[in-house]
């Protein structure tokens, strides 16, 4: 597939792929695994169907992976020179004129790749799968989806009617202990209990279904007039389902806009204040996350490079939190922004600015200065501390020197 390029591009295009793929993978899996317990518990509390939970977690599978791109990408491109490094390999590649330029080519090939893949998630699918998500959210809450009675609790299905069932067998299909209050606009209270039921669907009304009882009594209270007894052995009580409101169009939150709207209202003179500035930040905060997938190579050389004769695994820690906090300030930057409180260009590409220039500056330590290293004064105190911690352990598990021989015989 990749024959048309030099041997050492398909070898370090390998030695990136594989990790960055694991990662990628990995993180995606992490995020999405903790997110559906949450779903779950949500969805049973409601009663929703389960297989609502996987829609749900289709929706924001745009949302994670645009999460998990950049750190795939930084750890496997790190985890790659790294293996060069503590092999000697990148002495040899050193050695033999090729600079980290030219080593990092095929790596940039990936990243432009990889920022293009960014760019139609966090400005187009994203925003589509995140309407979704909140179109799902609602229709569970609301009912829409077909959420059933919580089993034990009064359900109030109308403005005068409460239903209460104390057992539900076969998917809910079969009903065991159930008791029904209902009144009319005549002031007419019905009280009804059964033993078992079902609810069937109406083909003439879509809006209404039957609920079939099954050996029970209605007791019907109508003013001062003494309360009426009837026992049965079926009886079909017909519910009016509650109106259900249509969903809101997409365009609620910034956040699910696509690009040419977030355009649109961002610079146009019509739109609100509040709108406009939270239309700006938005985009200048999906813009700056993608832009900094290109200082990525840069920083996985620098943090990915141990000193010599050393395995130090510092650098891959020190990456991921690198990257996790600058996600993190960008967000509270586009929070303050979208309130008008700072210009968006300040409050996002001011810390890219600065991350910018401390990624290019551990770069150029470990590319041109002869032994150089990024984090070289972290990475003696982190061998110090594992000294340490290291002596610490090997006293703890010293055995006692008891001399056996000097015990005294029986």
């Amino acid at each position: 597939m990749f024959n048309f390029l030099p041997a050492i591009d398909r070898y370090i295009f390998r030695l990136v792929i594989v990790p960055m793929m694991g990662v990628f993978f990995v993180a995606a899996s992490l995020l999405t695994l903790e997110k559906m317990g949450r779903l779950f518990e949500f969805v049973s509390v409601e009663g929703g169907p389960v297989g609502v939970v996987f829609q749900m977690l289709a929706a924001l599978v745009p949302e994670y992976a645009s999460l998990a791109i950049p750190l795939g990408l930084l750890l496997g491109i790190l985890l790659a020179f790294r293996k060069l490094a503590t092999t000697s390999e990148l002495d040899v590649f050193r050695a033999v004129g090729m600079s980290y330029g030219r080593l990092l080519r095929v790596p940039y090939i990936i990243t432009a790749l990889l920022m293009a893949v960014n760019v139609a998630l966090v400005f187009y699918v994203q925003p589509i799968s995140r309407y979704y998500y909140e179109q799902l959210e609602y229709e569970l809450r609301s009912g829409a989806l077909g959420a059933s009675i919580k089993v034990g609790e009064f359900t109030q299905l109308a403005d005068r009617m409460a239903l209460r069932i104390e057992q539900s067998e076969d998917e809910g299909r079969q009903l065991r202990g159930i008791f029904a209050r209902v009144a009319n606009d005549k002031g007419e209270v019905l009280s009804i209990s059964a033993s078992e039921g079902a609810f069937l669907a109406t083909s003439d009304s879509p809006d209404t279904i039957i609920l079939r009882l099954t050996d029970g009594t209605i007791v019907q209270q109508s003013g001062d007039n003494t309360p009426r007894v009837l026992t049965f052995t079926r009886h079909d009580l017909p519910i009016d389902l509650p109106a259900i409101e249509a969903f809101r169009d997409r365009g609620d939150a910034e956040r699910e806009y696509i690009l040419p709207e977030l355009l649109r209202i961002g610079w146009s003179a019509d739109s609100p204040d509040a709108k406009r500035d939270a239309s700006q930040a938005s985009f200048n905060f999906r813009l700056v996350e993608v832009v900094m997938m290109a200082l990525l190579p840069l920083l996985a050389v620098a943090l990915g490079i141990p000193p010599k004769r050393s395995t130090s695994a510092l650098g891959v820690f020190l990456s991921i939190i690198m990257v996790v906090a600058y996600h993190k300030v960008n967000q509270y930057g586009e929070d303050i922004a979208a309130l008008g409180r700072i210009d968006p260009i300040l409050a996002l590409w001011g810390p890219f600015v600065l991350f910018a220039a401390l990624i290019v500056w551990m770069y150029w330590r470990v590319a041109y200065v002869p032994g150089g290293q990024a984090i070289g004064a972290l990475e003696v105190w982190f061998a110090k501390l594992s000294k340490r911690v290291s002596k610490l352990f090997r006293r703890r598990r010293r055995p006692l020197g008891i001399d056996l021989s000097a015990a005294p015989a029986e």
